[in-house]
């Protein structure tokens, strides 16, 4: 048997109550022993709902960080918080899963990004979406060469008319954002991943207010309330890597638009190219090429069955995450999402907000 992982869970709102406690759950080497959250009601119900005997409910972070027991931290609280909160834990001599994005700015990323070195505990940060069988089959594809020199890329996170009513999404001071922030960073990630590319070196960038204001929105949530969008609607970056290699990224939660993909990504390269817009409505992937002077698509099947004993349960990419990071803790293993990647992407998000602001290119690492 495996030793008992004891994980402390800060911030029990929605991320934590949809991805984390659930996946976190399923595994045997795991215990959560302490839920804190400045609304003691939600700690006190999750708790109930996922803790282990005799876990223990804060309010006071700093508490819960003062048990020695704990090996573990899951940082699920709002971006603002994300870099403080983890830098303590880590400093207190826990190993941190901090939910996307790394955090509101650069700097603070990079304090996070220290705190770990200094400490020598591991640091990760909740890009799920790695784990899908989409994004695994096409990561291989990458690593085998099979699309060269990939030099051009599209970072997809756009919805027609999805904005999140719930929490703090719409605050700018809680958030750092709207959609750049929560969802695009999601799809940089990918894209950054199969790029192996983490050295950007200009951003151009447009971010769009122009639905928040109006009060017939059709949205998936139910109207938002216009007082309380302080955020922006979409956002648009155009990145030039060091090796001039160049990523689009898209993204919104509000866009008069029919081209509707999240968490998604198109790579262009020498040899071929590829998207995540294949079979089963973005499940999929294609490849397309040349062979033998002939264009071709191919689209794998990338579905779990196709036994007759098969029983459905495949593994989601939260329940994925969740195991490879406690194994990683376990077996003193690499996490999958390398902080000095997380990094990047809170870099190259961060200059699109300022380029927008300014009206000129950020120039990165001069």
């Amino acid at each position: 048997m495996e030793r008992i992982v004891k994980i402390g869970i800060i911030g029990c709102g929605g991320i934590a109550n949809g991805k984390h406690m659930p996946s976190l759950k399923k595994l045997e080497n795991v215990q959560m022993v302490a839920f804190c959250d400045i609304i003691e009601e939600r700690a006190v119900k999750a708790c109930k709902e996922y803790g282990a005997e005799g876990a223990k409910v804060y309010t006071d972070y700093q508490e819960l960080l003062k048990d020695p027991q704990i090996e573990v931290v899951h940082v699920c609280t709002p971006n603002r918080s994300h870099s403080f909160i983890t830098v303590d834990a880590l400093h207190a001599g826990k190993h941190v899963m901090c939910e996307k994005p790394m955090a509101k700015t650069y700097a603070e990323a990079k304090k996070m990004l220290e705190a770990a070195r200094e400490t020598g505990k591991k640091l990760t940060i909740g890009y799920q979406n790695r784990q899908k069988a989409n994004s695994q089959y096409l990561k291989a594809a990458c690593e085998a060469g099979e699309l060269g020199d990939i030099y051009y890329a599209k970072a997809h996170a756009v919805r027609r008319r999805a904005v999140p009513t719930w929490g703090v999404f719409l605050n700018e001071y809680e958030q750092g954002g709207g959609p750049l922030i929560d969802i695009g960073t999601h799809a940089l990630d990918l894209t950054l991943w199969m790029m192996d590319n983490y050295k950007p070196k200009m951003v151009v960038g447009s971010v769009f207010k122009k639905l928040g204001d109006q009060t017939q929105t059709a949205n998936a949530w139910g109207d938002w309330d216009p007082k309380k969008y302080t955020v922006e609607d979409s956002a648009f970056g155009f990145i030039t890597m060091e090796n001039g290699a160049t990523i689009v990224l898209e993204s919104s939660w509000a866009l008069n638009t029919l081209d509707v993909r999240e968490a998604q990504t198109t790579l262009c390269g020498t040899k071929a190219g590829a998207d995540m817009v294949g079979e089963d409505a973005g499940e999929g992937v294609r490849i397309n090429g040349v062979k033998y002077n002939k264009q071709y698509v191919e689209i794998p099947d990338l579905k779990a069955g196709g036994v007759a004993f098969y029983d459905g349960t495949a593994e989601s990419e939260a329940d994925r995450e969740a195991r490879l990071w406690i194994d990683a803790v376990i077996h003193d293993k690499e996490p999958v999402v390398k902080p000095q990647q997380a990094i990047v992407v809170t870099q190259i998000l961060e200059a699109i907000y300022e380029s927008a602001k300014t009206g000129k290119p950020v120039y990165l690492n001069d």
